[in-house]
């Protein structure tokens, strides 16, 4: 039977890199899209350009700027994406939350060890960026399942990378939060299969891909050069590949794909280093 309810797309850090493009590529499939992000001044005027270009496909969009890993923050930013729900269910339609995208890129990229204690991390830096990288996702997920916006179908993706089992000399502290968010995948795909819900849950392990947070990494030449080197195509994963595979993903036929980490890197993760 198809599958006639009204589609959105929640996306955390949908407006750069990944977010960006897999919002668009989903408004061109249908979806309505609800976009969390952290912009300042300087970004708001590209993230306007971005709403215009997803209503101009006719699609409904609702941008938030916030601090994704906020907990009232969140319950503030579901009431609104509720709201929608509500209207949409007065005229007649089936909304619900199709796909979850956990794509947040903030957190400390020092050591673990340096002789000046400031340049090393701390339990404040360890902390945010477990809290915001991993942590968030579970808790997301929660309000979202409590909340009613999931249902028959939805799709949880989060974003990974190969820093979740290899090291570089500044990625350690977001290197431990890629494994936890692994794990968090794995532990909700497990619970909310026994509950027999259909939704699912995986991450997705994107190639090195040029975006603003590979940017912010102190070895990002020396990964893009090996990424490049490494991979059999020849180049480096771009963000369009990563937002083809999750709407590819999000189709019918998919429901029993769940817990896995999916590799969407044109073979670079398998080549080796």
């Amino acid at each position: 039977m198809a599958d006639t309810r009204e589609r959105w797309a929640l996306i955390l850090g949908g407006s750069s890199g990944m977010g960006e493009a897999t919002a668009r590529a989903l408004a061109a499939a249908g979806y309505n899209i609800c976009g969390i992000h952290l912009d300042f001044r300087a970004s708001l005027e590209r993230v306007e350009q971005l709403k215009a270009d997803l209503a101009g496909l006719g699609r409904e969009v609702l941008y938030i700027n916030m601090n994704a890993a906020d907990d009232e923050k969140r319950a503030g930013a579901l009431a609104e994406l509720g709201s929608r729900f509500e209207a949409a269910r007065a005229a007649g339609r089936d909304p619900y939350v199709r796909v979850v995208m956990h794509s947040l890129a903030f957190g400390s990229l020092v050591p673990f060890i340096s002789e000046d204690p400031k340049g090393a991390v701390d339990r404040k830096k360890m902390e945010m960026t477990q809290d915001v990288m991993a942590n968030s996702l579970v808790y997301w997920v929660q309000d979202l399942y409590r909340g009613g916006f999931l249902g028959e179908g939805s799709k949880i993706y989060a974003m990974t990378s190969e820093g979740s089992t290899r090291v570089v000399p500044s990625y350690g502290v977001v290197s431990s939060a890629k494994a936890a968010l692994e794990s968090h995948i794995r532990q909700l795909a497990m619970e909310l299969g026994r509950l027999h819900t259909g939704i699912t849950a995986n991450a997705i392990r994107a190639g090195v891909t040029m975006t603003p947070a590979l940017m912010k990494i102190p070895e990002h030449d020396m990964i893009i050069a090996s990424a490049t080197a490494r991979n059999p195509t020849g180049r480096m994963t771009t963000v369009q590949d990563v937002a083809n595979a999750i709407v590819a993903l999000s189709g019918e036929g998919t429901g029993f794909i769940s817990g896995e980490v999916i590799g969407v890197d044109g073979g670079e993760y398998v080549t080796g280093s």
